[in-house]
């Protein structure tokens, strides 16, 4: 996984426990981490959605960071939106899939 910073909107320190706006949910990092959160759920769930796009994302410090994503996938000829949290440690190349909800 690439080690990049998603930037706040405001440009303040984050503040731990507290959901911060991403202010470019088309970041390169954003989208994948919105990829991975698919895929993770295809597997769990045996689904087969398609990633689509990330259309809202808010970033939480934690021990690492946690991503809740709401994310357009498509499920068969159908996009829907779902929200998902993954957890993030980017300097031990750790990602887990928290939660996935939807369609939402």
């Amino acid at each position: 996984m690439k080690s990049s910073s998603i930037p706040h909107s405001t440009g303040e320190a984050p503040l731990t426990g507290g959901w911060r706006p991403i202010p470019n949910v088309a970041a390169p990092t954003v989208v994948d981490i919105g990829k991975f959160a698919v895929d993770e759920h295809n597997k769990n769930d045996h689904t087969s959605l398609k990633f689509e796009k990330v259309t809202k994302g808010e970033s939480q410090v934690v021990a690492g960071m946690n991503y809740k994503l709401t994310i357009t996938a498509e499920d068969g000829s159908v996009n829907n939106n779902y929200e998902a949290v993954v957890w993030v440690k980017p300097w031990q190349k750790f990602r887990q899939l928290v939660s996935f909800k939807g369609p939402v």
